[in-house]
């Protein structure tokens, strides 16, 4: 598995800030009205379908900030794929625990449904020798988690934003000139960096090779064009396939000899996993 990049507690802090005052606002009005100041209770969030948790910290962080005292106990460990279970078992204040509900179980149900996504997408490709990346089609401000979600499911991470790796897709060369001016042109600006350049045609192709280019993105290209892709590229160049990937189609993909294969559902689609929380009062 490719190692997590560790995400600082602080940004999962502000992340959880954020997403409390969206949900809370001035104060959950319900529990305040039905539920005795002091009661105390005892919540379980149980896994209810198959798959792979991932998102505990936030969610505990969660709870952590309506109620510092509260006692929090993991029954699971991330990234394992189960069948159903306990995940998370958490005792304090009983207006804490149904104010921060909501929100615990968006971020773990969330977080969840991307590990499980990939984790199926890399099951699909087993024994092909393709890599499964994701993509920056991420939600706003949970990039880091989902990404860290991705790793958790068996994924690999694509580049993280704009800044860290080149992509030129089609606009790109389009105002470029071409792919080998736009190759050449961002080898220049950015010697350092990866370069990847999307090619919809052998003679992209040739002309991103002509110009170095040591990967090649195959967006949108049918099963039959990327096998004549990797058999003319023949291993001068890393090939990724890319657009229109499905669960039922990541096997023929594969299986065709690209190194890599990414997926923007892992993260624009991924259902969430199916997670509750059921609370009992303490004396």
């Amino acid at each position: 598995m490719e190692k997590i990049q560790p995400i600082e507690r602080s940004t999962i802090s502000e992340l959880v800030a954020r997403a409390l005052a969206e949900d809370v606002g001035e104060g959950d009005v319900t529990s305040t009205a039905t539920v005795p100041e002091g009661a105390k209770a005892r919540a379980l969030i149980a896994q209810k379908a198959p798959g792979v948790v991932f998102g505990l910290d936030p969610a505990e962080e969660t709870f952590r900030a309506l109620a510092p005292d509260v006692s929090l106990a993991r029954l699971t460990e991330e990234g394992m794929w189960r069948e159903a279970g306990p995940v998370l078992q958490i005792e304090g204040s009983a207006r804490a625990i149904l104010a921060a509900e909501r929100t615990a179980l968006n971020f773990l149900q969330r977080l969840s449904g991307v590990a499980t996504m990939t984790a199926r997408c890399v099951r699909a490709v087993e024994g092909t020798g393709a890599t499964i990346l994701d993509t920056r089609k991420t939600t706003p401000g949970l990039r880091a988690l989902e990404k860290a979600a991705v790793v958790v499911g068996g994924g690999t991470n694509h580049r993280t934003g704009l800044y860290d790796a080149v992509l030129i897709k089609e606009n790109h060369t389009t105002l470029a000139g071409g792919v080998g001016e736009a190759v050449r042109r961002a080898r220049a600006h950015a010697p350092g960096l990866p370069l990847e350049v999307e090619c919809a045609t052998l003679a992209e192709v040739d002309e991103a090779l002509d110009a170095g280019a040591t990967r090649l993105l195959l967006d949108n290209m049918s099963v039959e064009q990327l096998l004549d892709t990797v058999e003319h590229v023949g291993g001068r160049a890393e090939l990724e396939a890319s657009g229109g990937v499905t669960l039922e189609t990541l096997r023929d993909i594969g299986s065709t000899g690209v190194q890599f294969v990414s997926v923007g559902a892992l993260t624009h689609s991924a259902p969430a996993l199916d997670l509750s929380l059921n609370l009992e009062p303490l004396p």
